[in-house]
């Protein structure tokens, strides 16, 4: 899981690298297409700073432009093609996604945590059988920790401390009429699913998804990753849950722990 509370020398820090990755950080599915106002805006940079950024990220290609706005470019796809290819973590869950997809006729992703996100690593939709999968969803695609299935149970794996800490000062934002964004009851859900191991979320990332994941952990116990499946209401429920697709996936996490 990527944290936030890693360390730097300050002689080791590259600033200028790390105001051009928030320059490009900058663009999301809420904003395709920034001036220099807005990135700087998003990026936290004066709009002269942000400008430079803008222009020399076009002329390396990772952003293309009409001369006023600028919007990503086909080039920042080689990042993800390259972790896609070459990490260790998608290649050694791929071909049990696979199996499970091709038993269930569900869909099922493999998610690792990135602060407030959750990050699809690897995934497998059914093949003439349900498709019930969230807007947009594929690999590297992007999904807030608290409304999904896959980041309750990484939240829950947290140290306490660590998950009150990034639970603080922490605005939920309500996705549906179904999401939860009171802290109190948020604390509940995840205290709940610390408990239960696993998490089933419904409607709360998007109107019609209903999601159950469970943790993967490798020999020493710890949580790397997060296996979950997208299914209709009535697979989840909890007497056919628990004995149709919650097994499933507490098999496949064991199989793989030694893997992991």
């Amino acid at each position: 899981m990527t944290s936030d509370t890693r360390h730097i020398a300050k002689a080791d820090f590259i600033e200028g690298m790390a105001k051009g990755m928030a320059v490009l950080e900058s663009f999301d599915t809420e904003r395709q297409r920034l001036n220099a106002t807005q990135a700087a805006e998003r990026a936290g940079l004066t709009r002269a700073a942000a400008r430079r950024h803008l222009l020399t990220l076009a002329y390396l290609g990772y952003l293309d432009t009409d001369g006023s706005h600028y919007w990503l470019s086909a080039k920042v796809l080689r990042f993800s093609g390259s972790y896609l290819s070459s990490a260790r973590l998608p290649r050694l869950l791929q071909p049990t996604l696979n199996r499970l997809a091709a038993q269930t006729r569900e869909s099922f992703s493999a998610v690792v945590l990135d602060v407030d996100e959750v990050v699809i690593v690897a995934r497998s939709a059914s093949v003439g059988g349900q498709r019930l999968m969230a807007y947009g969803l594929h690999l590297g695609a992007r999904l807030p920790v608290h409304a999904t299935s896959t980041g309750r149970v990484l939240l829950a794996a947290l140290p306490r401390a660590e998950f009150s800490a990034w639970l603080k000062g922490r605005e939920l934002a309500r996705l549906t009429p179904k999401t939860t964004i009171d802290h109190k009851a948020f604390r509940a859900i995840v205290a709940r699913v610390r408990a239960d191991d696993f998490a089933v979320a419904s409607e709360e990332h998007e109107l019609g998804v209903h999601a159950l994941a469970v943790p993967l952990r490798n020999m020493k116990g710890q949580t790397v990753a997060a296996l979950n499946v997208v299914a209709s209401p009535d697979r989840l429920a909890p007497d056919v849950m628990h004995k149709d697709l919650l097994p499933l996936l507490l098999d496949a996490a064991r199989e793989l722990r030694p893997l992991l």
